[in-house]
């Protein structure tokens, strides 16, 4: 199959808003409680959070596109934990599931990461949910680490990666 990988532009709110919700839904299903799970998946305020992010230039997005058909979105901008300014965050990156270990999701993330390089970054980091296996198993294979930082999120926690660039 063949992909291409694009930065996002605006218009492009709706693709980034269903690949994310449709994405959460799948991924988080076993490990957000079901109401939160709907309200964090809600896909006109996903949308407009897109729409914002693209009108006020907010981040780096990407789109990675399957035979012209969006499949994965990356976004990254400058870590937002006070104690790590000279890192970047990789914010999200979510694929829909049905081409989920098709190596998509290594392709954005070299992307996002040469991208992140090339801003002068040296290092990066994320936050995933603790009991999310797949993506930490995904994270840790691509070089990052853990030192046990964590965070209180969605009546679930966050641990934090990083690794240098």
């Amino acid at each position: 199959m063949g992909y291409m990988i694009r930065k996002v532009q605006a218009g492009d709110e709706v693709h980034l808003a269903y690949i994310q919700t449709e994405s959460w839904k799948a991924a988080f299903r076993d490990i957000l409680p079901e109401e939160i799970l709907q309200k964090t998946t809600e896909i006109n305020r996903a949308t407009a959070m897109y729409k914002r992010l693209l009108d006020e230039h907010i981040g780096n997005g990407y789109i990675l596109e399957v035979n012209s058909i969006p499949h994965c979105i990356a976004w990254w901008d400058k870590a937002r934990d006070d104690d790590m300014t000279d890192y970047a965050e990789l914010i999200c990156i979510h694929s829909l599931q049905d081409n989920w270990r098709k190596g998509y999701g290594t392709k954005m993330m070299e992307k996002v990461l040469d991208d992140i390089k090339d801003a002068g970054y040296t290092k990066a980091m994320l936050w995933v949910f603790a009991d999310n296996d797949r993506a930490r198993k995904f994270y840790e294979a691509r070089g990052f680490v853990t030192y046990g930082k964590t965070k209180p999120c969605f009546e679930t926690q966050e641990i934090c990666y990083e690794r240098n660039l």
